[in-house]
């Protein structure tokens, strides 16, 4: 009989902020998803990039800044930088819990591309906030490049397009190494948006929602359970209000009903409950989990988390 496959969607407290959070935040991460390997299931990660892709935005900005004999970074390779750190210190990380537990399996990470359509409505309205704060001056000199910048109350910041996935390049060699009795870590942060342009890959400016892509993974994989890892054990209800309660699960029908009535944080639970109705509702066979890094075995085992049921 063949293992169940898990796509695993790590959310940002998986990896902190700083360097040093990373390492200690990833230990537990890893953690987590050994007990999924020893309980015999195959594994796909993915990851958020949230803090790390503005850091290392912030950070290519102002060396082009300092010295001009250096261009700004293209959102694109921001991208691809984060996925690879962030990719170096999880696969050592899960190698060495797995080795420790006596366990063989491989860790990979994949740098994925992933395909966005340029006629996407949200390139026309950017809602991705990224970076440094600038002063007037910097906003407008970004705005004469064609960017979009917005103003907050410590100054102004770019704000870039979240355009809808469409398609993995690198689904064929992922599902080679899933194949292989590998774990897999592909899709940091949603992957890398591109454009394709006859046989060219065109970087697009660009941040494409993780959850979103962590379903279209699952879908492309043939995974049987979507599980996401966050900070709190179950979805609540009306998180923040009199009336907020813990939900140990979802329906379908209850699930866009919530979702209509704004029940859920924008930006925060909302891509996860949106990620989950579209993965479960093409079929019966599958699953979809929203639980914390530490109840990660406890939910698949049905103990615990938020499961989403049609």
């Amino acid at each position: 009989m063949p293992k169940k496959r898990i796509v695993v969607a790590l959310g940002r407290n998986a990896f902190g902020e700083t360097f040093p959070e990373q390492q200690k935040a990833v230990k537990n991460a890893a953690k987590a998803i050994a007990d999924l390997v020893e309980d015999n299931y195959d594994i796909v990660i993915t990851h958020s990039n949230g803090p790390q892709v503005g850091m290392l935005h912030t950070a290519m900005t102002e060396f082009a800044r300092l010295d001009n004999h250096y261009t700004v970074a293209p959102m694109p390779v921001c991208s691809s930088l984060s996925q690879g750190y962030m990719g170096y210190d999880l696969q050592n990380i899960l190698r060495t819990e797995l080795l420790n537990r006596g366990l063989y399996r491989p860790v990979a990470t994949i740098i994925t591309q992933v395909k966005v359509d340029p006629f996407d409505e949200a390139f026309a309205n950017p809602t991705k906030i990224i970076g440094r704060y600038m002063s007037e001056e910097e906003a407008e000199k970004e705005k004469q490049k064609g960017n979009h910048v917005v103003k907050e109350e410590k100054g102004y910041r770019r704000i870039i397009a979240s355009p809808k996935p469409l398609e993995i390049y690198e689904i064929d060699s992922i599902s080679a190494l899933l194949d292989a009795n590998q774990v897999v870590i592909a899709a940091g942060g949603g992957g890398i948006p591109v454009l394709e342009q006859g046989t060219v890959l065109k970087g697009a400016s660009a941040v494409i929602e993780k959850d979103a892509t962590s379903e279209l993974l699952a879908e492309a994989v043939g995974a049987q359970l979507l599980l996401f890892l966050t900070g709190s054990e179950k979805v609540y209800y009306a998180y923040g209000e009199a009336d907020q309660h813990p939900l140990d699960t979802l329906t379908l029908s209850e699930a866009k009903d919530y979702i209509e009535k704004n029940m859920f944080e924008a930006g925060s639970i909302l891509p996860k409950i949106e990620a989950s109705v579209h993965f479960i509702d093409g079929s019966d066979t599958r699953e979809a989990i929203v639980t914390s890094i530490d109840k990660a075995l406890d939910a698949v085992h049905g103990k615990t988390g938020t499961h989403f049921i049609k």
